[in-house]
């Protein structure tokens, strides 16, 4: 079988019916229902949300995104084998523990297919929720330049690379350009305080003040959760982002729940345990394959230089990565994924028409 076969690749073409446009993401593309299969699905699925909620088919692709850009490999390799199952598997397994926990709901729905999610709309709010444990990252970077404070955190002197914090530290960013909220840049990805998101949590999409504490328990929460299961499986989980956003469920009640994605390997730093208390790093995360682009260029300041991006995309696009190289980090994200759910990540031979076909028997969401 071709392996390129394998991957899926484009996947905001498929004939799933619906009447506005196909958002398409670096890794995921998401189909907004019709209010007619909206209201259908809700009621022949009994899902606990609103009778009038808005619905999406949510597809992720094998993808892979890293410093903003597309990679590709060799052979004709447009994505990593594995990889969405992979993310969706782990998530699933996050979402379904927090809900075990007594924790927020998610944005999850159903799950048709191991690339697919049908999701409730969630109005976003517009900040990266990012916890550290250890100091690694653009953090160190900031701390190596002798920056002591850090999304409004005084930091210590003496702290040393990829070491141990003494708390665990939120430390937001914004999540899409944002306008008009003073001391915070009109750019994505910029580091805010806590203060910054009292000030103007409404800018953020915050519905009350309070839920700025409550965001912050969930993350914490959220974290611990995953923290523990993953020390189980001799893994240490190092940061996260998590993303939240607001849904009113079947009883009118509006609750802030999580979205996305949770504790995967593209939203999160994941570290071998055994090989950190021996002096070493070895990443069971995207990060590895940042670290791999890095060293693989000459000039690395290209993928690290903002003002640099039509170098980096030029990059992206005219080099294929080599085919060992993609297969490695396909083996990182389902060996990860097995330890954490327990179960093997299968390879769908022909991914789009499986998802065409569930959808459409199971669903009736297929002109």
């Amino acid at each position: 079988m071709n392996l390129a076969d394998q991957v899926l690749d484009v996947n905001d073409d498929l004939p799933i019916r619906t009447d506005k446009p196909v958002h398409s993401g670096k890794v995921r593309s998401v189909y907004w229902l019709t209010d007619e299969d909206s209201r259908r699905l809700i009621k022949e699925k009994n899902y606990d949300v609103s009778h009038d909620a808005p619905l999406a088919i949510m597809v992720i692709s094998d993808r892979i995104s890293a410093f903003d850009c597309i990679w590709h490999g060799e052979e004709n390799l447009k994505g990593v084998p594995g990889k969405g199952a992979a993310l969706n598997a782990i998530s699933n397994h996050w979402f379904k523990l927090f809900k075990d926990n007594g924790l927020a709901d998610s944005h999850i729905l159903d799950i048709p297919h191991p690339l697919v999610w049908i999701v409730q709309k969630a109005k976003p709010v517009m900040v990266e929720a990012i916890c550290r444990k250890y100091i690694t990252g653009s953090m160190w970077r900031a701390y190596d330049k002798g920056e002591r404070n850090f999304c409004g955190i005084d930091l210590p002197e003496g702290l040393i690379k990829d070491g141990l914090l003494k708390d665990l530290l939120i430390t937001p960013s914004t999540k899409g350009i944002l306008k008009g909220i003073p001391n915070v840049p009109e750019v994505d990805d910029v580091n805010i305080t806590r203060q910054d998101l009292l000030n103007n949590y409404t800018a953020f999409n915050f519905q009350a003040k309070e839920d700025v504490d409550q965001y912050e328990v969930l993350l914490k929460e959220g974290f611990s959760v995953i923290n523990r299961e993953l020390a189980k499986i001799g893994q240490i989980f190092v940061d996260t982002k998590f993303e939240f956003g607001y849904v009113t469920d079947s009883k009118g009640n509006e609750k802030l729940i999580y979205m996305d994605e949770v504790g995967t390997p593209d939203s999160s730093r994941i570290w071998d345990e055994q090989a950190y208390n021996n002096g070493e790093v070895v990443e069971n995360s995207k990060e590895g394959f940042r670290q791999f682009l890095l060293n693989h260029f000459p000039d690395p300041d290209i993928l690290l230089n903002k003002d640099r991006m039509n170098e980096r995309e030029a990059l992206a696009n005219n080099n294929e990565l080599p085919l060992a190289s993609m297969m490695d980090l396909s083996k990182t994200y389902t060996t990860i994924a097995e330890k954490i759910t327990g179960n093997a990540i299968q390879l769908s031979s022909n991914p789009k028409s499986e998802i065409v076909e569930v959808l459409g028997k199971e669903y009736g969401l297929i002109d």
